[in-house]
């Protein structure tokens, strides 16, 4: 049954952004983008997963493009393509590590059209999975081998908060929580407790630096 509800969750997350974002293309001027690089560190949970756990801290990288919406200086949509590395880790030397190709695509609204000004961005972040590294589990079925096979696919909603100095050099903190199931073959495994039948959403917090060219 939460699969299923979890399923339609996914769904109606992407027909809404369709009706969201379909308005903001129309007045997109993909004349003026400009371009950029972005990095940072990431730290990565994956709720109701593996048992014992704990945070992984890794990184993300990539570039960007920051495109105009209408006419001021205020509105952006803003895609980024990145390799972003999260996962979670278990006790001493235990690590559950997801390696992704992820691409956000962002709303983003300067608080006033000053040079330098705090901004706020939200929107999807898809993840393809490029490789996964699991290495000493706790437990056997959460090897690759068995049940602990992620999900070549991850859906989240992103949304962040930062500041410009002059449109150029950027800082943003970040929070991509997951939508879809990060860990599907896990799902009614043992150990039988709370979260035995719960989805496994992999949840992100990271802070970035960006430079944008002109």
């Amino acid at each position: 049954m939460k699969t299923n509800v979890n399923t339609w969750l996914q769904k109606l997350f992407i027909i809404s952004a369709g009706f969201i974002f379909t308005p903001i293309f129309s007045q997109v001027d993909f004349s003026s983008t400009r371009f950029g690089l972005i990095a940072g560190p990431t730290y990565s949970r994956i709720q109701n997963a593996h048992n014992p756990s704990s945070s992984r801290i890794s990184f993300y990288g990539g570039a960007l493009a920051i495109i105009p919406i209408g006419g001021d200086d205020m509105f952006y949509l803003q895609p980024q393509v990145e390799y972003l590395s999260a996962g979670e880790k278990g006790d001493g030397e235990t690590v559950y590590a997801n390696n992704y190709l992820s691409i956000p695509v962002y709303f983003k609204a300067y608080f006033s059209e000053a040079e330098s000004e705090f901004f706020g961005q939200l929107g999807p972040r898809f993840g393809f999975l490029l490789s996964q590294k699991v290495e000493n589990p706790s437990r056997s079925i959460y090897s690759v081998e068995q049940f602990g096979k992620s999900a070549a696919f991850d859906l989240a909603i992103s949304a962040g908060l930062g500041f410009s100095y002059k449109r150029k050099l950027e800082i943003v903190g970040r929070f991509d929580f997951g939508i879809s199931n990060n860990l599907p073959d896990l799902m009614g495994k043992e150990p039988q407790d709370g979260a035995t039948n719960s989805t496994k959403r992999q949840h992100v917090l990271s802070a970035g630096i960006t430079y944008i060219f002109d």
